[in-house]
């Protein structure tokens, strides 16, 4: 067992079952004419985690323990999109159209690029998934 020093009391693990999950760290969530931005989110906000995320994610692997990584993307024919999806709220751009940084969310597309600064490593898994959790419709499990 290992300790990490926290409050309100020190947390004891097993390194050997642990790993960081950074998720959906994407271009499209985080910048100025993204995805985010045009459901009329504040990105700033994502923005501000970045350099903690940073962090973290050089600890983990300092520490030789796993960093796994998610991306929410779409096949570019749109087949894992569910119209209600697409369809949802009154968004500026839609899942799949042509935007600033290529077409929202679609695999390959330059929005949908992790953020440079948390970018996977090789040999660092990158999960890909077509929604919300990580476990649908992936291999994550």
């Amino acid at each position: 067992m290992a300790e990490i020093d926290a409050l309100p009391f020190p947390f004891a693990f097993k390194p050997e079952a642990m790993a960081l999950v950074v998720i959906d760290m994407q271009r499209d969530f985080a910048e100025p004419g993204g995805f985010g931005a045009g459901l009329g989110n504040d990105v700033s906000r994502v923005m501000a985690i970045v350099p903690t995320v940073e962090r973290l994610i050089e600890g983990f692997r300092e520490a030789g323990l796993p960093v796994i990584h998610t991306m929410e993307c779409h096949r570019p024919d749109l087949s894992d999109l569910p119209s209600a999806k697409r369809n949802r709220g009154n968004p500026s751009i839609r899942i799949g159209d042509d935007g600033p940084m290529g077409r929202v969310l679609i695999v390959g597309e330059p929005g949908t690029a992790i953020l440079d600064e948390l970018a996977p490593l090789p040999g660092e898994i990158v999960i890909e998934k077509p929604g919300k959790g990580a476990f649908y419709a992936t291999s994550f499990g």
